[in-house]
């Protein structure tokens, strides 16, 4: 299965002050629906993998809600209007799947995996730079972990993916007021994860321990 390459970085609060570096790519633009599996796969594959991830699918069950976007979205390929880029429409049937994938995680909770098969730094990193990408993953997840499905969703794909609000709106079919008001709280909840978490790191320091991982 393939696994997401980075192509541009996306910043992100830290629990330690600073930023997180994030891999993040925006999707093609094209409202030209492929005419193969393949073609729909190969051109999008890098985008489904990172906002399922972003949208808290665990790493056991993300090949297999990766292959569900595809079949869901190749079957339903006769319904995409091409009013919005295909990227967008794809992304709403990502965020779909996730919500299910995450209450059956919930019923049944799996033991935590490291984000092993996402490589977000390039050839030319140092091994010192894909340690501290993975980590800064590591921590936006469980910073992303403390929203709620349509807080997480609506601030993935606005600070992360890069969307806007009509697309979000177009994307999740959501009216495009109650996608300002979900983000707006969304980005008020993220902040406050990260004070949180900073405060946790301090008496983590104090006690003379490690920060939270």
């Amino acid at each position: 299965m393939p696994t997401p390459n980075a192509l541009r970085s996306v910043n992100a609060p830290s629990a330690a002050g600073g930023v997180i570096p994030v891999a993040a790519t925006r999707g093609s633009r094209s409202t030209t629906p492929p005419k193969t599996f393949d073609d729909l796969y190969d051109d999008h594959v890098d985008l489904v993998w990172r906002a399922l991830r972003r949208f808290g699918v665990s790493e056991p069950g993300l090949e297999d809600a990766v292959q569900e976007v595809f079949i869901v979205a190749f079957k339903k390929l006769d319904t995409f209007e091409g009013k919005s880029a295909l990227s967008t429409w794809l992304y709403g049937i990502a965020a779909y799947v996730a919500r299910n994938v995450r209450r059956s995680q919930r019923r049944r909770p799996e033991t935590p995996t490291e984000d092993a098969g996402l490589h977000l730094t390039s050839a030319s990193d140092s091994p010192e730079d894909e340690v501290g990408a993975a980590e800064a993953l590591r921590v936006l997840h469980a910073l992303l972990d403390e929203l709620d499905d349509d807080k997480r969703e609506v601030f993935v794909l606005a600070e992360l993916e890069g969307l806007t609000a009509p697309e979000i709106s177009t994307s999740l079919g959501v009216n495009v007021n109650t996608i300002y008001a979900r983000l707006r709280a969304a980005r008020a909840a993220f902040e406050q994860a990260v004070v949180r978490r900073r405060a946790k790191d301090a008496r983590q320091l104090q006690k003379g321990g490690l920060p939270c991982r």
